[in-house]
């Protein structure tokens, strides 16, 4: 057997690769090794009959945005995509007794503004201002984010954000680029609480407050959640997996679920084959692409067959471990800040640049953080089909975590496996939970906890539990990411192409690297 393309592993990024591709004309092959498709992105009934939980992203935003939705919207729409939009797209709570008790983002600028004024009227301003910079500066740090790295495109872009902004507007941005989130939030707005507002999405990688290159995240966030809120996928986030799938196959794609590829056989410095575990071979006549980890891809897939120069790629260094809690609910939680936040999407309990640099700290020396970062996700709010009526689900993403804990920061967890502690640590999150929302407990119906090794179990490129696929800090991201000499995609081996959240431009579901390399391979 054969096929034009063989894409090994149908995330996100390998089924947009993959569909690119077929609607090009192109025979293709995608091959998973889990029994379903999606990768990080899945939806499943984990605690409860009705209750449909996304196991690990749930914003779609990034690909509802992104090039590749824009080119193959209409056609994945067909197949049953749709979004749901969520204008009030995040907030934050903050510790009891403290002014404000919370501060939330939504869609709008007026909005968005009165809400800071209630706080600061001088960060109203700084707002303000950060609006209108980011109305003239966005366009292109967007084209330079959806470019190969290197390329004449990225340079064009790079030319007319020059042309555009000035010298002292490149100059700030550079600023921008490799500043810390404390930093940049220290310079540009004087409340605490607006700072930790924004700071908190700096976790959502890997950036704690004192991180360089940190910042760009939560100004981007910031500022694209209060122009357009958040996608939620409608019914659960597979639906752009379930939408991807079904239009591959209407193009002449194949996708075949349990395929474990064992090896990729090269000969004369290019791909050939792929060896699956049954030892069945298929050959590939144009390209072998592969949505691995760097690990994976440079160990056991190639074998003796790494090209010289692989170490690098191969040693990726993971980011900080996540924890994901599920929780099916009997009422939506009753936040003691204002039931007012029970309108938002996600509701982040980070209260402070000190407990997300401590936590940070503790997890990356081995330790499980006395008080994580929590993302509460509240999707519900938006989408009532995922829970039964007057039901909801709980979505608790525990950023910062050790992938492997040899301590604990608070003294009452033992150091061993998660699967020995998981459900320990569970009950911290849950105790942490209730200091926010007094009677959650009580409302809790069903719950899932999925440990930092049990994400790496259901997904393999999740390494350590690193939900981000690699740390995105500044040695490993731009030109850096999986490796220097392994930008665009290109491994050192001929007809073989490596895609994914470990390679340029990093996480999310935007599906940029899959629909970038097609984009490149089929003209």
């Amino acid at each position: 057997m054969s096929a034009d393309a063989i894409i090994i592993g149908a995330g996100h990024n390998g089924l947009a690769c993959a569909l690119h591709l077929a609607s090009r004309g192109w025979k293709v092959l995608v091959l998973e090794s889990s029994d379903t498709s999606g990768g990080a992105v899945k939806t499943a009934q984990v605690t409860l009959p009705g209750f449909r939980h996304d196991l690990y992203a749930m914003n779609l935003s990034l690909f509802a945005g992104s090039a590749f939705h824009a080119e193959h919207g209409a056609t994945l729409a067909r197949h049953g995509l749709a979004f749901i939009a969520a204008a009030r797209p995040f907030a934050s709570a903050f510790a009891e007794g403290s002014s404000p008790a919370w501060l939330g983002l939504e869609q709008g600028l007026e909005a968005t503004l009165a809400r800071i004024g209630r706080v600061s009227a001088r960060d109203a301003q700084a707002w303000r201002a950060l609006d209108a910079r980011f109305e003239r500066e966005a366009p292109h740090l967007f084209a330079l984010l959806g470019a190969p790295l290197p390329s004449w495109q990225a340079a064009r872009a790079l030319w007319r954000m020059g042309r555009s902004l000035g010298l002292a507007g490149m100059a700030d941005s550079a600023r921008l680029l490799l500043s810390s989130p404390r930093d940049w939030l220290s310079d540009t707005f004087e409340s605490e609480a607006v700072r930790c507002l924004l700071a908190a999405w700096g976790l959502h990688l890997d950036f704690a407050p004192d991180v360089a290159g940190g910042a760009l995240f939560p100004y981007l966030e910031a500022m694209a959640g209060q122009r357009f809120g958040m996608a939620l996928g409608q019914g659960g986030a597979d639906v752009i997996v379930r939408a991807m799938v079904a239009a591959l196959r209407a193009a002449g794609g194949e996708l075949r679920t349990g395929a474990r590829v064992r090896r990729i056989h090269v000969a004369g410095g290019r791909a050939q084959s792929v060896e699956l575990d049954d030892g069945q071979r298929i050959e590939a006549r144009r390209a072998v692409i592969a949505n691995v980890h760097p690990g994976a891809l440079y160990g056991a897939l190639l074998g003796a067959a790494a090209p010289p120069g692989s170490a690098q790629a191969r040693d990726l260094r993971p980011g900080p471990a996540t924890m994901m809690i599920h929780l099916a609910l009997d009422a939506l939680p009753a936040w003691r800040a204002s039931t007012e936040l029970q309108t938002f999407a996600y509701v982040h309990l980070a209260p402070s640049l000190q407990q997300m640099a401590q936590a940070y700290t503790q997890a990356m020396a081995g330790l499980l953080p006395h008080e994580p970062v929590l993302v509460v996700g509240q999707p519900t709010v938006f989408d009532p089909s995922r829970a039964p009526a007057g039901k909801h689900v709980l979505w608790v993403q525990v950023r910062v975590l050790p992938a492997k804990p040899c301590g604990d920061a608070a003294g009452q967890i033992p150091a061993a496996h998660w699967d020995d502690i998981k459900d320990a640590y569970a009950e911290r999150v849950l105790d942490i939970l209730e200091r926010y929302a007094p009677g959650l407990r009580g409302s809790v119906l069903g719950r899932c906890v999925l440990s930092p090794a049990d994400l790496e179990r259901d997904n393999p490129n999740l390494v350590g539990g690193d939900s981000l696929s690699g740390s995105h800090h500044l040695d490993q991201f731009f030109l850096f990411r999986p490796a220097f000499g392994r930008s665009r995609w290109r491994t050192g081996v001929g007809g073989l192409f490596h895609i994914g959240a470990s390679t340029w431009p990093g996480a999310g579901t935007g599906a940029a690297s899959g629909y970038l390399l097609a984009r490149d391979l089929s003209g």
